[in-house]
Order: C-alpha cells, then structure tokens, then sequence
C-alpha cells in the first residue's frame, strides 16, 4: 500500500482528489494538508511514501515544502501538481528533488500511475511543462537577488528586508536595483511579479 499525503489550500480540490485515488487498491490518502507549514507538519507525523503537492500554498509553496522534505522526511518522495505552471518553477522543483511534476488537468487515473511512478523511484515530468523550460532558459537572477525579491514581494520596505536578511539597507538596494534592472523593471515590486511569473522565485 502506497501511503499518501495530499497538499493544497483549496479544500473541493483536496478532498475530490483523496476520494478518487482512495478507490485505487494500493493507494491510501493518510494525511490532508491546506499550507506548506502544515504539510510539512503531517509529512514528519505521518511519514508518507509519496506527497503530493500543490505548486502554490499558504506560507511555504510546495517546491519549499520538497526541499525541507527531502532532509527531514528522506524516505519520502514528492510531486507537485499545479493549474498555473510556469517553466522557472519546473527548473527549481527538479533541483529540490521533486520526482513528479504535472498539470492539474490531469485525470485521477492518470494521477495514480504517476504517483506509483514516483513511488518505485521513477520520475515523471509533463511534456508541455518540459518544452516550456526548455524554451525558457536559465534566470538572470542570482540566488540571493531571488531571495531579496522574494521577500519584497508583499511590499516590505527596505528597512524590514535588511533586518530580515541581515544586511545593510543600502547592500538591499544595491540588489533590488541590480534584479530590477536585469527584468527590465522600473522598480522591485514590478521586479517581483516578473521573477514569479517566470517562475525564478
């Protein structure tokens, strides 16, 4: 029996999906999860074989979640399942350890194939979502430029971004400036909501 925890913060779609692969023989849903804090929560308390993981989440978004998983809960293996995929998001959910990566059109069955894939130690990309990111190239974004993006995003003054980096307000303009200029972003905000649609944060 393939034991497995669901993680998405929108409840129809979460409970519809643990119900249809609970008719599977060798699948068993043993842990539901609405945030990436509380998925990460279950998947130490429950030790699943494979998570399942919705790309976006309240707190810490599912390539986040498969990261810290893949110290804490090692024996786990992890998918994401997404309805807005963007190729950044395959290429940082690879390098997490993320053995599965799917649209959310597909089909329960579809789903469970996938799932016991993943579960034998298989990997399993979308094609769509593989010649996206493919055709996308690499981020101009330096790893910590990413970082301070990231947490610009919800319109952090620079003062609580320093404090939170721990660097100077200046070194954070100095990166902001740097990551603005290279999207073509006339300030870190707009910045921000380029990097994530492109999938880089």
């Amino acid at each position: 029996m393939i034991t497995v925890l669901l993680a998405d913060d929108e409840h129809l779609i979460r409970g519809a999906l643990a119900s249809l692969l609970t008719l599977e023989d060798d699948i068993t849903v043993v842990a539901q999860a609405a945030t990436g804090d509380e998925a990460l929560a279950m998947a130490r308390a429950h030790r699943p074989d494979v998570a399942v993981l919705d790309l976006q989440m309240p707190g810490l978004d599912g390539v986040a979640v498969a990261d810290q998983l893949r110290g804490t809960v090692p024996g786990c293996a992890t998918m994401i399942v997404t309805s807005h995929a963007r190729a950044g998001a395959l290429k940082r959910a690879l390098s997490a350890g993320v053995r599965g990566f799917v649209p959310k059109t597909v089909s329960a069955q579809q789903l469970a194939r996938i799932i016991r894939t993943v579960h034998t130690g298989g990997r399993y990309v979308d094609q769509e979502l593989a010649a996206d990111a493919i055709a996308a190239g690499e981020s101009p974004l330096t790893p910590r430029e990413a970082e301070l993006l990231s947490y610009a995003e919800d319109g952090a003054p620079v003062a609580d971004i320093a404090a939170r980096a721990s660097l100077t307000s200046g070194t954070i303009r100095d990166y902001l400036s740097s990551a603005a200029m290279k999207l073509g972003a006339e300030n870190r905000h707009v910045a921000a909501r380029i990097a994530r649609e492109h999938g880089w944060l």
